[in-house]
């Protein structure tokens, strides 16, 4: 090592270090993120995490008083082109599904609660949204990316999780069967 010149020694040192503290923390955001996994598939065929919020209509939202519905809820923002793509349809299968006992609820993940406001009448939903925070989204697994959506069944089990863009047959097919007649 003597050979090699001061200054590219140091260089090696600092590129070795370097790759070291970015190796470091690659596998740290790894393990944050197969954490993060773990926990929310663990919740699978599990209690949901039970949680009270305000909803955006002043209104108390709890998820306990939806027993005997199944739900859907949906983490979402404003920011989301793939969340309002599935508005929509969350709006049509609350109107055309709700009699037969399925809840859509929402929770903005915005910072802002205006923004989804605005967003909310913009959509017109038909469904209660509520605001989230990282205690909430850390319930349910660590919110890491949007959409996410979980379904619950009447008795207060998750029965599915849909991350990121999903196919709404896919969901739809989930759901349907859990419903009433």
């Amino acid at each position: 090592m003597s050979a090699i010149p001061k200054a590219l020694r140091f260089a090696l040192c600092s590129l070795r270090r370097s790759s070291t503290v970015n190796l470091l923390l690659c596998l740290c955001v790894a393990a944050s993120a197969a954490q993060a996994s773990i926990a929310a598939t663990s919740l699978l065929h599990n209690e949901a995490p039970e949680f009270v919020r305000v909803d955006l209509q002043h209104r108390k939202l709890d998820l306990h008083a939806y027993r005997g519905k199944v739900v859907l809820l949906d983490f979402w923002a404003t920011w989301c082109a793939s969340c309002q793509i599935e508005m929509p349809h969350f709006v049509a299968w609350q109107s055309k599904f709700g009699p037969r006992g399925l809840q859509i609820i929402g929770i903005s993940m915005d910072d802002d609660p205006a923004l989804a406001r605005k967003l909310y009448k913009k959509m017109k939903l038909n469904y209660p949204v509520a605001m989230g925070d990282e205690k909430l989204g850390q319930l349910y697994g660590g919110v890491l990316g949007l959409p996410l959506t979980f379904l619950i069944d009447s008795q207060g089990k998750v029965q599915a999780q849909f991350r990121g863009e999903t196919d709404l047959k896919l969901i739809e097919e989930q759901f349907k069967p859990l419903l009433r007649p």
